[in-house]
């Protein structure tokens, strides 16, 4: 991102603060203008002592100051809060977009990208975006005003002393100039060190149970001790970076006050100068010191900032490939009968050699129940991911009652398919708030009621909390059969007309897989039920099975027509025997 752009995001950042910054920045000129005034005030006073010794004089001047410098006090105090406030109310907005942003985003997104980066940037990158914004742009504010008002009055004083001591200062700029773009690759890398170790960390803790399982410890101990070694390493690198270039700042800006003192002298002694004068422009060229030595800091920030700003604005410039339409329409779930049809649906992924859906055709009536079978890879679940508009398929190729799936509203698409996906993700919850997700808020007797459907409600009764029970990162703490049938009664729970279950009885051993196929359908509530499944005996309880191969339709029929017919479905059918015979 250039230079110019990143501005222009920064501005962006303030307008909705204009008022505060405005308040900030004024706060912070009259703090200058104070801080010019003040050494002012102590010149006439020292000078005035040569030729006048009066308590009185003496004592309004010290009352002056002491008022002046509290009100320079309360002041900058109000700069200070005006101008890191917004730094907090910018750092606050970001994290809700970023956040929201997220939410817009296709599954396929997150399948390419870094879990523990994305934190990071909403986390550390944001934080720096936030210093960038208050502490720099405080520190920035606070060098101009203090340069635009102190060197007039310097001038006014002695003027070539005043240009002797200032001489040095563009040896300061170029100094930081030279370090800039050092400082901003290093600061990059570390960043992205930062990420690295923050996905190790994410990955092991999700992953404990295998690590123990396979005694991987020390192997895990090594790696996060690489990653750290890393960005310790990085961390270093920008630390001698900053540890160089902030004494050299520093020991520029000296200088300056030296080339007064050692002038300053000789002007005084050759009537140029009065003692008063000299001690104002000692403490004025002090007033400079400190924001020019500051300067390194802010420019660290800024560097910081410009990284931070690039890797946030990376995720807020993706935009979603799949959202709504402008003509777009709105469907009730309620009036939807769950006919399913598909003319030439096909889809690749990108990284693939061979299209995952393969010119598909098909009708699906409502209320029918369809089990998909086939082998892995043959594309059942990317149909599955299709039907509520996971993956980004083309339009007219697939229809719910009639309409096109890539017209309709996403969340009333969505609301009318219950999709159970492979891996039944649960919160760190309790399991009644995981079973309501999709209905936040609703009564005990109708997450049981979902629960009895799943054929898990009598198990949960059995757990010490019941249905208070948490269970754990992930649902850690539940077997696979119970996760999955934890997942299936939340999908029960929004009661849609069309319900999709992919593979989602795997883990359920096939007497209850049965029984919860058997209850879809013959349920008073029918809805039409697509399952992909690996249980054969289970798919042949569907009113058809469609049997998928490389990405196409390759039978279509009852169980019985099938099994007589030579194909891949009665191959699946004879190794699904002999396994339940072996076993």
């Amino acid at each position: 991102m250039a230079a110019s752009s990143r501005l222009r995001r920064l501005i962006t950042y303030l307008v909705p603060y204009k008022k505060q910054v405005y308040i900030g920045i004024i706060a912070l000129l009259i703090v200058n203008g104070l801080g010019v005034y003040l050494p002012l005030i102590l010149s006439n006073t020292i000078d005035s002592l040569r030729t006048e010794v009066g308590l009185p004089t003496l004592t309004r001047s010290v009352l002056l100051m002491l008022v002046l410098a509290s009100v320079m006090w309360g002041f900058r105090m109000l700069s200070r809060v005006s101008i890191f406030g917004v730094g907090r109310q910018v750092e606050f907005d970001l994290k809700q977009r970023i956040f929201q942003h997220l939410l817009t985003l296709e599954p396929a997104y997150f399948a390419n990208q870094s879990s523990g980066d994305l934190i990071n940037r909403a986390t550390s990158d944001v934080d720096n975006v936030r210093r960038l914004l208050g502490f720099s742009v405080l520190s920035l504010a606070n060098t101009i005003f203090a340069y635009v008002m102190t060197l007039p009055v310097m001038l006014s004083l002695h003027g070539k002393l005043s240009l002797m001591a200032i001489a040095v200062y563009p040896a300061m700029l170029i100094t930081v100039q030279l370090f800039s773009g050092r400082l901003r690759d290093e600061q990059k890398n570390v960043q992205e060190e930062l990420s690295e170790l923050s996905q190790l960390i994410q990955e092991d803790m999700s992953g404990i149970s295998l690590i123990k399982i396979y005694a991987q410890e020390n192997n895990e101990r090594q790696a996060f001790d690489a990653r750290n070694q890393k960005l310790l390493r990085a961390n270093l690198g920008l630390a001698r970076t900053r540890n160089l270039l902030f004494p050299l700042i520093e020991g520029i800006s000296y200088i300056s006050l030296l080339i007064l003192l050692a002038f300053g002298a000789r002007a005084i002694a050759a009537e140029e100068l009065t003692v008063g004068n000299f001690v104002a422009l000692i403490l004025l060229i002090e007033r400079l010191v400190f924001p020019t030595a500051l300067l390194g800091f802010t420019i660290t920030s800024y560097q910081r900032g410009e990284v931070s700003i690039d890797r946030v604005e990376a995720i807020l410039d993706n935009e979603p490939h799949i959202q709504d339409e402008p003509q777009s329409i709105t469907l009730d779930p309620k009036t939807v009968t769950g006919k399913i049809t598909a003319r030439n649906l096909s889809f690749a992924y990108p990284e693939g050699d061979r299209p995952a859906l393969d010119d598909l055709n098909f009708t699906i009536y409502p209320g029918e129940t369809i089990a998909i079978v086939g082998s892995i890879g043959s594309g059942k679940s990317t149909l599955a991911n299709a039907l509520p508009r996971l993956i980004d398929i083309e339009p007219g190729q697939l229809f719910l009652d009639g309409e096109d799936i890539t017209n309709i509203r996403l969340e009333d698409l969505r609301r009318a398919i219950a999709y159970v996906p492979q891996e039944s993700f649960l919160f760190s919850s309790q399991i009644r708030e995981n079973i309501a997700y999709g209905l936040p808020g609703s009564p005990q007797p109708t997450i049981e009621h979902s629960a009895e459907r799943a054929q898990i409600h009598s198990e949960i009764l059995n757990f010490p909390k019941q249905y208070e029970t948490l269970v754990g990162e992930r649902g850690i703490t539940l077997s696979g059969g119970q996760r999955q049938r934890s997942s299936l009664a939340r999908a029960f729970m929004i009661d849609a007309p069309v319900l999709i279950l992919d593979d989602a009885l795997s883990s359920v051993d096939n007497r209850t897989a049965t029984e919860i196929l058997d209850y879809l359908s013959h349920s008073p509530d029918t809805k039409t039920v697509i399952f992909i499944t690996h249980q054969l005996s289970a798919a042949a309880k569907g009113d058809r099975i469609f049997v998928m191969d490389h990405g196409k339709i390759t039978q279509v029929g009852v169980h019985e027509e099938l099994v007589a017919q030579e194909g891949l479905y009665k191959k699946l059918w004879e190794q699904n025997q002999l396994a339940e015979i072996l076993s």
